[in-house]
């Protein structure tokens, strides 16, 4: 009993070593992965919606909108590519809430594992879902008439620029998934940040057509900064600007999200 008393808090602290929590986030990856494979449903519904805006905004009202320099197949695309990764990323919130309310999080709070292993399992799972998604809506994009006019390696960063994007919201609705528990009502809220920050910015219009009262908020967001140097990116002209405010937010959503929702998953297992 007393070598067994002596064992156990060395094998506890050895579970959080760097190298096996890098393990466990892998396993609880590779959980969620089977799941997304095992409901091909949540990748399909993830891009009907982007789908339908794309639709819409390219046959029915480009017709009323017009974008000085640019055909507007290429301004709304990109935006689009933003818009399907955002829309992906909420299945983060649904999931955490489900495994909440089914008492997964329990379990997995009763195995030597590390904490941050359930949360980053669920943002990469998901991350690779949105990569899938963004595929889809490539195709669908070049189909409908969008070009890429730059070179190879800049619109693969454009691509990687929108995954980031997506990744870091991920974190935002982990958070959201994570304080309230239930999967209907985590759905409906993380739905509120990507609406507002989608259609107050400059992926359907110019920021110049907005009402002035909100032009300073939409051009200073960081969906605005991020579709701005997706399009220069795939169109050239400069990006620099656009691009590092871009990066900036991601990570910064990152570190501050990521933080609230650790606490929240402490509280949540306590």
């Amino acid at each position: 009993m007393t070598d067994l008393a002596i064992r156990l808090p060395t094998i506890r602290v050895a579970r959080l070593s760097p190298r096996l929590a890098v393990r466990d986030i892998g396993g609880v990856t590779k959980r969620n992965l089977r799941r997304i494979v095992r409901t091909p449903q949540l990748v399909f519904m993830s891009i009907v919606q982007p789908t339908l805006i794309l639709l819409l905004f390219r046959y029915v009202l480009s017709g009323a909108i017009h974008v000085p320099g640019i055909a507007y197949v290429d301004y709304i695309v990109p935006a689009i590519f933003l818009e399907a990764v955002l829309l992906g990323g909420m299945t983060t919130a649904l999931a955490l809430a489900q495994d909440l309310q089914a008492g997964m999080i329990d379990r997995f709070r009763s195995l030597p594992m590390a904490r941050s292993a359930v949360l980053a399992g669920r943002t990469f799972a998901d991350i690779c879902r949105n990569a899938l998604a963004l595929a889809f809506v490539v195709m669908l994009g070049l189909l409908v008439g969008f070009r890429f006019h730059n070179s190879v390696l800049a619109c693969l960063a454009g691509l990687g620029l929108v995954l980031l994007f997506g990744y870091a919201f991920t974190w935002v609705y982990a958070a959201v998934g994570l304080a309230v528990k239930d999967p209907q009502t985590a759905q409906m809220a993380a739905i509120l940040p990507m609406f507002i920050l989608f259609f107050a910015s400059s992926a359907l219009v110019p920021v110049a057509t907005l009402p002035g009262w909100l032009q300073p908020f939409a051009a200073n967001q960081p969906v605005t900064v991020t579709v701005n140097a997706v399009r220069a990116l795939f169109e050239g002209g400069p990006v620099l600007h656009d691009l590092w405010q871009s990066v900036a937010w991601s990570v910064a959503i990152v570190v501050v999200f990521l933080v609230i929702s650790l606490n929240l998953y402490r509280k949540a297992t306590a």
